[in-house]
């Protein structure tokens, strides 16, 4: 690990090709001041009253969020585990707004738009980028920790793009948690949503959806195919979907969420099963029992926050490892011989224990899908909600204030009252459209896990 505490030691500045700021400029005239979601330190986040954004550079957009929303992956930044956060940071990476102001070589896009952003902040002119894979982009993240922590040339390449409020790691831009939110180059990081689309469809389509599509798509998920799915939060209830639509003849869901499990049996009565390993001890074995010659494929939709046996929990809290090999090796063991294994699931950086023999001997084809490349996929996710062949209504649970986010991260994690994903409402929000929640409040959730 001694290689890792140096890493967390080198500068994050200025990389020589990099083409955005994420400097924070106040604006003048026009409303003052905006609620906003803020990084305090380890489990402590707040609203504070916040400067509303303007232009810094020609290609930036301003928006006025309309929709935004907590992902899992914040889990990691409320916990203190993302290096490179700064108390004050404002969080926030999935949400949508209509068009507030427009630099002056903003080209396709006008006040009064709505749009939904990608997570990724990319250039549109890089190698990747050119061929839509946007979390890969060269030009949009200055951080030479990730170089160090991951490879490449120091001066240049990086392993992911620059990601909206997750921390200086992935270039310190300000999250979209907050009620205004500056978007670089606007051109390439927002797609219109047309009007038929409400914001509580469309907002998904800046992080979980895409997320989930690639997961499934990037292990190469085929008819046919019995498919286990790790994780049971949103990303692994639409993995278990879009598996489904994709030809899986059956899906093992692996949760340990009562609910969570009900909720991936409902996706298709007769096609998914499910498995509390709370229940069966022995996971990888349980599968091999249900299941002789193993999985066709097997993608992990979890976390790493969460050791399971102690051995694991000793480990993580002496920093002698960063992540948990835990769920990697049982869906290498459960995971038959010339199958695929896929990884969407958030890793920082090292793990013990893993189980690099029977990833050989079996010929496991063992792929980290990446941060998933969103842009790749938006357009098409899109005409599936337009054309009715996919709806979020299944996942969100409940909609929420901005002045409630940081009572909301509290019951999030500790997964409260059902919470799946929240659709959370600021100043400039519609009223909610039908057959999603109406606005509640976090005090009227029940305190039980469910």
């Amino acid at each position: 690990m001694q290689a890792v505490a140096n890493a967390f030691q080198s500068y994050t500045g200025p990389a020589e090709n990099n083409i955005v700021e994420n400097k924070y400029k106040v604006r003048e005239g026009g409303e003052k001041g905006m609620k906003a979601l803020t990084w305090q330190g380890a489990d402590s986040v707040k609203v504070i009253d916040a400067d509303i954004p303007d232009i810094t550079q020609d290609t930036d957009v301003i928006l006025k969020v309309t929709a935004t929303t907590i992902c899992g992956s914040d889990l990691h930044l409320y916990h203190g585990e993302i290096v490179a956060l700064q108390k004050g940071d404002l969080l926030g990476h999935e949400f949508a707004g209509i068009v507030d102001r427009v630099g002056p070589a903003v080209k396709n896009l006008k006040v009064g738009d709505r749009v939904v952003t990608s997570f990724q902040i990319a250039c549109g002119e890089c190698r990747f980028c050119k061929q839509k894979l946007s979390s890969f982009c060269d030009r949009t993240n200055n951080s030479t920790l990730m170089r160090t922590m991951y490879g490449g040339n120091p001066k240049a390449d990086q392993a992911d793009a620059g990601f909206f409020g997750y921390s200086h790691f992935t270039g310190g831009y300000p999250g979209g948690q907050a009620e205004w939110v500056k978007v670089p180059i606007g051109d390439v990081n927002c797609l219109k949503i047309p009007d038929e689309v409400p914001d509580e469809e469309a907002i998904y389509l800046s992080d979980i959806l895409p997320t989930s599509y690639h997961n499934v798509v990037d292990t190469g998920v085929k008819e046919g195919d019995v498919v286990g799915v790790w994780g049971l939060g949103p990303i692994g209830q639409c993995s278990i979907r879009w598996a489904l639509l994709k030809g899986a003849k059956e899906v093992v869901a692996i949760d340990c969420v009562p609910a969570r499990l009900k909720m991936a049996e409902e996706a298709a009565p007769g096609k998914v099963r499910t498995l509390n390993f709370k229940e069966f001890s022995n996971v990888a074995g349980t599968l091999n029992e249900w299941y002789p010659g193993g999985l066709d494929v097997s993608l992990d939709c979890g976390s790493f926050h969460e050791p399971q046996t102690m051995l694991h929990k000793v480990e993580k809290a002496l920093m002698l490892e960063t992540d948990v090999s835990e769920v990697p090796n049982q869906m290498i063991m459960a995971t038959r011989k010339m199958g695929r294994v896929g990884i969407i699931a958030a890793y920082a950086a090292l793990t013990n224990h893993f189980n690099i023999g029977a990833l050989m001997e079996k010929g496991i084809r063992f792929i980290g899908n990446g941060q998933d490349v969103l842009q790749l996929y938006w357009e098409e996710i899109m005409d599936m909600i337009k054309e009715g062949k996919w709806s979020s209504k299944f996942l969100v649970s409940h909609r929420i204030d901005v002045s409630e986010f940081a009572e909301l991260y509290q019951a999030f994690d500790k997964r409260q009252g059902g919470l799946m994903k929240v659709f959370v409402q600021t100043r400039h929000s519609a009223p909610p459209a039908p057959g999603f929640p109406q606005l509640t409040s976090i005090k009227d959730l029940p305190k039980e896990v469910l």
